[in-house]
């Protein structure tokens, strides 16, 4: 049970591999002069003959020596074996991950990318450091063993290696009906973690929705089956243990019965009989362990199984490089649809200068941010066109595109660690001045300076910050990327008034040197912008400045209207209070 496709993912393996089957090898040999020397002695005392002291001394020493050191060595070759596995499968996983994009979660979940990055390379890391090398030596003892002891009993050798066979029976069998319920243990179990996931991400909601104790029994359902098929696995893996501990049993017993009969006949002598006793467990405990290691093997071919079904989903074809410096966004007649069947934007002719402030507004839904989604390449199955400057930007290489166009969503994404950290993730080679200047520019720096500077700790998506500083820290990291053009999708949204306001300061001063796209949904935030571009159900309702709209564009004064009178009533109210 061996998948080529694992020693071609880690070729240095294989040869620690078969350097623990070499220890092994030797610890068999001494454990063979262990046997002879204390069957020796054994005979003697019984038979009242003598020994020779230095010889048996010898080699008893030698075995007990010889044991320890080649289980040491094989050890230590075991774990040498395993040691990159888990390094290497985990950085192609990363690797593959980042080629293929966000589209990823389209043919595997990310729940599934998780279990698989954990404890699928744990697996692996277990199959070549341990069962790798336990089949090559479980066909290699019985045979070396067998040749001990035919010079001395052959009926009892034959008898021994004939019953060896019978474990890696069971495991044929047992495997047919191991290999159904495994996959049905992995695909349950990423089931329920993809679904314990959702649920987690998704708890406020649910709580808001007073749905959350639906998908509490929903969960337990699922845990329910999860635990069935658990049960199954372990029913499957105790069953086969019997089975196998009968067989090895009833070998040894056997091949101790002919031995002691052929002594009883005085065709074996009493030390080739205790030689033989002594040395019948060793026939079966290699393929015994093989057994105990077959089912961490199928766990381990399971995760192999699947890991190399997401090595080997397709990537993008190799895009072309960007247009030179000062090329502009643009889009003329695009549409785009999620599922094929309902349009999201309809016949769509947008320009974004590369100098400028650039708005998108509308209602909810009317499709503001698959714009942003179109323009940054994260969506490319877009009718009509798509530009940056002449090209179509599903055909630019998408590393190259992400270099000339930052995005901050409302939502951007900001990892545990330190602020350090996160910052450099937009310039890994920035100095400490650099990234103290982007902090100032998002009235940032004072409150850093009060705690850890850039050595702060930052919690899983920044969860020890305020809404604001979170949204201040994603915008001073897309600051320090210096793209020629960004996207700011919704970026005030869900913050304070006063840090709105900060960050639309700094959209503005960007505006003056750079190419800024803002979707915002509040008007007042973007009436300065060059060109605003009204979405109405998918289509442009109107384009102009803040003047022009309020005179020409129906559905942008209706917007304003509505927003003007919710901020009066707001504004009463506070007054009131």
């Amino acid at each position: 049970m061996m998948d080529k496709r694992l020693f071609a993912l880690v070729p240095g393996a294989l040869r620690h591999v078969l350097l623990t089957v070499l220890w092994q090898f030797a610890g068999l040999a001494a454990n063979v002069c262990f046997v002879w020397g204390i069957s020796r002695v054994l005979a003697a005392l019984v038979e009242g003959t003598a020994v020779p002291p230095a010889y048996c001394a010898a080699l008893i020493f030698l075995g007990i020596c010889g044991r320890a050191l080649a289980a040491r060595m094989a050890q230590r070759s075991a774990f040498e074996a395993s040691a990159d596995v888990k390094r290497i499968v985990r950085c192609r996983i990363y690797e593959k991950l980042l080629r293929i994009g966000p589209h990823y979660a389209d043919d595997i979940a990310t729940a599934e990318v998780v279990q698989l990055s954990v404890e699928g390379c744990e697996q692996l890391e277990t199959y070549f450091g341990q069962y790798l090398p336990q089949l090559f030596y479980a066909v290699l003892a019985p045979t070396a063993l067998f040749i001990v002891v035919a010079p001395i009993c052959l009926p009892a050798a034959v008898v021994l290696l004939a019953c060896v066979p019978l474990i890696p029976a069971v495991i044929v069998l047992i495997q047919k009906i191991a290999k159904r319920i495994l996959a049905a243990y992995w695909d349950q179990y990423a089931a329920l973690g993809d679904t314990f996931l959702e649920n987690l991400q998704g708890l406020s909601t649910l709580k808001i929705y007073a749905a959350d104790a639906a998908r509490h029994e929903q969960m337990d359902r699922e845990a329910e089956r999860f635990r069935t098929v658990t049960m199954a696995v372990l029913s499957m893996q105790l069953n086969s243990i019997i089975v196998m501990d009968i067989v090895a049993l009833g070998g040894a017993a056997a091949g101790i019965s002919v031995a002691l009969l052929a002594a009883a006949h005085g065709a074996v002598t009493l030390f080739g009989a205790l030689l033989i006793a002594l040395l019948s467990a060793d026939f079966f405990i290699p393929m015994r362990q093989l057994g105990s290691y077959f089912h961490v093997a199928m766990n381990g071919i399971a995760a192999a199984d699947k890991i190399f079904r997401l090595l080997e989903l397709p990537e993008p074809a190799k895009r072309t490089a960007l247009p030179e410096a000062g090329a502009h966004f643009s889009m003329h007649g695009a549409g785009f649809s999620y599922d094929g069947e309902r349009a999201v934007l309809r016949a769509v002719d947008l320009d974004v200068p590369a100098v400028g402030l650039t708005a998108v507004v509308g209602e909810s839904g009317s499709g503001k941010s698959t714009i942003a989604a179109l323009l940054s390449g994260a969506e490319t199955g877009y009718m009509g066109q798509v530009l940056l400057g002449e090209q179509q930007v599903r055909a630019l290489d998408p590393a190259s595109l992400a270099h000339y166009l930052t995005t901050v969503g409302s939502a951007s994404f900001l990892f545990a660690g330190t602020v350090r950290d996160n910052l450099k993730l937009a310039a890994p080679h920035a100095d400490d001045e650099e990234l103290w200047s982007v902090l100032e520019a998002a009235a940032l720096a004072d409150y850093l300076r009060a705690q850890e500077g850039l050595d702060t700790r930052l919690e899983a998506r920044a969860a020890n910050l305020s809404g604001g500083q979170r949204q201040r820290l994603a915008l001073a990291r897309a600051l320090l990327a210096d793209s020629p053009a960004y996207i700011f999708d919704e970026a005030t949204s869900n913050i304070d008034v006063e840090s709105e306001e900060r960050i639309m300061a700094i959209l503005r001063d960007l505006a003056r040197r750079k190419a800024v796209l803002v979707i915002s949904h509040r008007l007042a935030n973007v009436v300065d912008a060059q060109c605003i571009y009204v979405l109405e159900k998918g289509g442009v309702a109107g384009a102009g400045t803040h003047d022009e709209l309020l005179s020409s564009c129906q559905a942008y004064r209706d917007l304003w209207t509505a927003q003007r009178e919710l901020e009066r009533f707001g504004e009463v109210r506070h007054g009131a209070l």
